[in-house]
């Protein structure tokens, strides 16, 4: 597997060999790049070999090179639970959602129930836009079989891997449950937005409580998940309407504690993933962008889009997704 930031001709040539790749930048240079072996999104924030970036000039580029079979389709809203039904033997799939638009809503709430989602590695992202362009220009995606560009409904590339290859997904989350045990939330309702909450047993207007308590909204509510620390981050909180509004949907029923605060973002990555991250596929949160000030600076060895949102089989924030492809072990 092969990271690299690539001219618009480049990347051309690259899939004109046949090469199967996954490709991230500026809405007018994807629509440049000819048919064939791939899926692209939009975004033109990055973390590269100097640092997190804003370029809008060149491509990032996933380049598979242990690959036995590939496909790759569109499908709607109606068709997401279609998912796993292109899972090839021994494979994983890549996944790419356009931010705000139904299908990410659908995915994020009903995704864990689609059948045989888990079946293998499912790693993805969810497209952006510039931040001054939000509201202006649409977050896209791109099937590289057809060259088309949508911005709603989920593209999928599909690969089958050799005998004595294997894919690995794994998530690097920098945050876990904060040091209080005795402060708990509790949701009534699955959703994106909530207008109460439960704190520690007691009901109480949740965006009263942030206001009132002084709460980071920077930092995420995580829950545990059998030891996997699980991240929704707060888009925003509205006193007024009563609202708060999420990045991912909170579970009715979970237990949520605040995130401990943290140094330095990139002293954390750089920690957690150890010297880990070159030749793997990566992506990471928009928001670790922005409250890290990551820019110019870099986190381990993983390079990759940043997105707004990540799925490593289910919707995650403020989360970095990995995948490797290494050899099977040895019977």
């Amino acid at each position: 597997m092969k990271n690299e930031m690539l001219s618009v001709a480049d990347v051309s040539v690259r899939i004109n060999d046949g090469a199967t790749m996954v490709i991230a930048g500026a809405e007018e240079l994807l629509r440049q790049l000819p048919k064939g072996k791939w899926i692209g999104g939009t975004t033109v924030y990055f973390v590269t070999d100097q640092g997190g970036a804003v370029v809008r000039d060149k491509l990032f580029c996933t380049t598979f090179d242990r690959v036995a079979e590939t496909d790759m389709r569109y499908v709607d809203v109606d068709a997401l639970p279609t998912i796993a039904e292109g899972y090839k033997p021994n494979g994983f799939t890549m996944i790419m959602i356009p931010a705000f638009s139904v299908a990410h809503s659908n995915f994020a709430v009903e995704g864990q129930t689609y059948d045989n989602l888990f079946n293998q590695p499912l790693a993805g992202w969810i497209t952006g836009v510039h931040l001054d362009d939000l509201g202006r220009k649409a977050p896209m995606i791109f099937d590289g079989a057809t060259g088309q560009g949508h911005d709603e409904g989920a593209v999928l590339l599909h690969v089958g891997l050799p005998a004595d290859a294997k894919a690995d997904l794994d998530i690097l989350n920098i945050f876990a449950q904060g040091d209080r045990e005795d402060l708990t939330f509790r949701f009534k309702k699955d959703g994106f937005v909530a207008s109460s909450v439960e704190v520690n047993g007691e009901e109480v207007d949740f965006a009263t409580y942030i206001e009132e308590n002084q709460i980071d909204t920077r930092l995420p509510l995580v829950a545990n998940y059998s030891g996997a620390m699980v991240n929704v981050s707060i888009q925003s909180v509205d006193t007024v309407s009563g609202q708060v509004k999420f990045y991912a949907p909170v579970v009715a029923g979970v237990e949520y504690r605040m995130a401990n605060a943290l140094g330095s973002y990139a002293q954390a990555f750089a920690e957690g993933a150890g010297n880990t991250g070159e030749g793997q596929y990566s992506c990471n949160c928009i928001l670790n962008y922005l409250y890290g000030e990551l820019e110019g600076q870099r986190t381990g060895n993983f390079t990759g889009p940043v997105t707004f949102g990540e799925i490593a089989y289910i919707l995650l924030n403020q989360t970095l997704v990995r995948m490797d492809i290494s050899d099977t072990d040895a019977a």
